[in-house]
């Protein structure tokens, strides 16, 4: 993996970028302009946890349901970046894959 604009392993700062959901999604997103690896993650965070509000507001009688995918979603993408696999939610992660400019090619 490649460095990345923090100054710190890719693999933590990915795994940062779960933690508190949009929050630290964003923030990852922000500030980290080097490495793809990274920016996936903070999208796929951004996503999931946006997408997990909209369906907590349209659907709030299933709202120990969106907890519990929250939590899920927030333990699978912590150890999957943690292990350096660059994993993709079901439709979530290739919406982050699209939304974001392709790696550059190896050199």
């Amino acid at each position: 993996m490649s460095e990345t604009s923090l100054g710190i392993d890719p693999k933590v700062e990915a795994a940062l970028s779960y933690v508190l959901g949009l929050i630290t999604g964003i923030i990852f997103l922000l500030l980290e302009t080097k490495n793809y690896f990274v920016r996936f993650h903070a999208m796929q965070s951004t996503l999931a946890s946006v997408t997990l509000a909209v369906l907590h507001f349209i659907l709030p009688f299933f709202a120990m349901l969106w907890w519990l995918l929250g939590i899920i979603v927030l333990i699978v993408g912590i150890v999957k970046s943690l292990r350096g696999e660059l994993y993709k939610f079901p439709l979530i992660g290739d919406l982050a894959a699209q939304l974001l400019p392709p790696p550059p090619p190896p050199q």
